[in-house]
């Protein structure tokens, strides 16, 4: 490095990280760094540049080596769940496949809409090597090449070809990162050459920047509109998103809700805005809801969507609620609060919850409505405590839920994705306290629960390290992605993996019964290219990657176990078989959409069919 006046000479990949390295954000009046660090796998397309960069640069930018690229982006992505979207990762993979495996958890975070920085390899921008290792060619194109796949997966993308570009380019991926409303990863494409090249920055590039999150007011005649249209209502109902969360807008939330008594019901990615014995939390809403918010969905006239993209699994493919419900959505994005026909509220959930708040005076939900909604509540609780207590069934997800949230401590975070457990673990955990539940269902990612988890428990070291963090994992998802085990371990991030066995991808088994069609393909025991089907010795795996574990018969042996895990100091996993057709939670579920065959020669998926469409008779059409 050298230094020229008011300039300094660095390569571009050291540009990179020393700019990096000086952003910071006020989180709740503390000053943090922006990035907490980054996840790496280094190959010929990353080593050499951006490599001897963050060496120098690793007491301010930590790097975790990962064992994969895609666990990576799902670490990335738990750790901006764990900070609320206000600190985030970078990852780095070489050219070709590292990078190309990054693709998935890109997707999973624009779906999700989380920040997360990618710097990859990428091919010479010179082209004199080329056609090089790794490289895709395009013979019609040669600017086009694999990286350019991410572009449908982030929010931003850019591919420096020079190393000014980068004087524009990372503030505009941050600004895009921090943005509530364009959320989501950042993709930034490094050719190898251009790593390495230099160029005089100006030094006021790499002064210190103290970055804030954006609240953006409503607009005065949105707010008044649904104003106007929730002081009509007699049936109004609350849907609190994952924006709520994201904004810190439970407070705002809870005391809008009480104020008004209107009842709330939650998300998959809202679980958690509100503690389980909160008299106005309903339950979770929609095909992996509870029968108690489900009820109140499809009588409610008002339905007021904070911080929610009201995907399917939200809407019951809109077959959950009355044809003539009205909706305000608050947003903070345009495209999602102008969903379906809503009445649109764009602007941050805390400032226009408290500005919806002081505008409806004294409106108050009928008596009548808001008891309805709570004596629903008794008996979908009633259900779930019977649901959850072991002995009258098989082994189920539901009992070892159950089983863990009666032990755990209040600011454990449980971690799902994909799989059945999102619904399992939606339906029968009871929140003990805000913030403390990550069901991952935004992109259903099987793999998360596990990657995700680290880095949740990284972001969660930094915040509450005497608290633990808790996956739910099926044997399905532990089989494609596992090897963040040895992850926690050499980087003592410890997790509880609660591995529940069923052998084999059971919940689409269920899936695939449920429509009329035969078990083929999703059971180990039901694969025909499977002569002998075995289980695989999940405690002798775990071990070999140095986490602790045990196997357990039953869900009483599983509380026992439960506790050592809690005074263990390192990862600890325990399995449990669990059955895969019995002990499902078979309440609580709207219609869902899902193409089944129109004709067939089987009369079981024939009639399957016929009873599916059925419940597209209360389909909202056209919205």
């Amino acid at each position: 490095m050298t230094l020229k006046s008011d300039t300094i000479r660095l390569t571009t990949a050291q540009a990179i990280i020393r700019w990096l390295s000086n952003q910071f954000i006020d989180v709740d009046g503390q000053e943090m760094r922006l990035c907490g660090g980054g996840f790496g796998i280094f190959g010929h397309g990353n080593v050499t540049c951006l490599g001897e960069a963050l060496y120098t640069a690793q007491d301010a930018l930590p790097l975790y080596r990962g064992q994969n690229e895609q666990s990576m982006g799902f670490a990335a992505a738990g750790y901006a769940k764990q900070w609320l979207r206000q600190r985030f990762m970078f990852c780095t993979a070489s050219a070709g496949p590292g990078t190309s495996n990054l693709l998935t958890s890109a997707a999973l975070a624009h779906a999700n809409r989380l920040p997360m920085l990618l710097l990859c390899g990428d091919t010479y921008v010179t082209r004199l090597p080329d056609p090089v290792l790794q490289q895709m060619e395009n013979y019609g194109d040669p600017t086009f090449g694999v990286n350019d796949a991410f572009k449908p997966v982030v929010r931003y993308w850019d591919r420096i070809t020079h190393p000014a570009q980068i004087i524009q380019s990372l503030p505009n991926a941050i600004a895009t990162m921090l943005d509530p409303a364009d959320c989501g990863p950042a993709f930034l494409g490094l050719p190898q050459d251009v790593q390495g090249w230099t160029y005089d920055y100006p030094a006021v590039f790499f002064e210190k920047k103290t970055h804030r999150i954006r609240r953006q007011t409503p607009d005065a005649d949105e707010l008044a509109d649904a104003v106007a249209l929730l002081s009509s209502a007699k049936r109004p109902m609350i849907i609190a998103g994952g924006g709520v969360q994201y904004s810190r807008a439970v407070q705002e939330l809870t005391d809008f809700a009480e104020a008004a008594q209107i009842p709330v019901v939650e998300t998959i990615a809202g679980r958690a805005n509100m503690r389980n014995d909160h008299a106005l939390y309903i339950g979770p809403v929609g095909v992996t809801g509870s029968n108690s918010a489900n009820a109140i969905a499809e009588k409610a006239d008002v339905i007021v969507a904070v911080g929610t993209r009201l995907q399917d699994f939200t809407t019951g493919s809109w077959t959950a609620f009355a044809g003539d419900a009205k909706f305000v959505s608050i947003n903070a994005a345009r495209h999602d609060a102008a969903k379906h026909m809503s009445l649109p509220v764009v602007g941050d959930a805390k400032l226009s919850l408290s500005a919806l708040a002081a505008a409806i005076g004294e409106y108050k939900a009928p008596d009548d409505w808001t008891g309805l909604a709570q004596e629903e509540r008794r008996k979908w609780d009633a259900y779930v405590a019977e649901n959850v207590t072991p002995g009258n069934r098989p082994n189920s997800y539901a009992q070892a839920i159950g089983t863990v949230n009666e032990l755990c401590d209040t600011r454990d975070r449980v971690v799902a994705a994909a799989g059945g457990l999102p619904a399992e673990v939606t339906a029968n955990w009871r929140t003990l306290d805000i913030g403390t539940v990550d069901v991952e269902f935004g992109f259903s990612c099987m793999g998360y629960e596990i990657a995700g988890a680290w880095g949740a428990r990284i972001a969660q070291a930094e915040q509450e390290p005497d608290r633990d963090t808790i996956t739910f994992c099926g044997d399905g998802s532990y089989m494609m992605l596992n090897s963040d085990i040895y992850s926690s371990v050499l980087s003592q991030k410890k997790l509880i993996v609660m591995l529940l066995d069923n052998g084999g991808f059971a919940v689409i088994n269920k899936l695939q019964n449920n429509s009329g069609n035969e078990s083929f393909n999703n059971l180990l025991s039901d694969c025909p290219t499977i002569p002998t089907a075995f289980g695989v010795d999940f405690v002798a795996h775990a071990a070999s990657m140095g986490a602790n574990a045990e196997k357990v018969a039953n869900p009483a042996e599983l509380a026992e176990a439960f506790k050592r895990a809690k005074a263990s100091d390192k990862t600890y996993v325990i399995v449990m078989d669990v059955d895969p057709y019995e002990g499902w939670t078979t309440e609580g579920h709207t219609w869902w959409e899902c193409g089944t065959p129109h004709i067939s020669t089987s009369d079981r998926v024939t009639a399957a069919h016929d009873d599916w469409e059925q419940g597209r008779a209360n389909q909202r059409k056209g919205v």
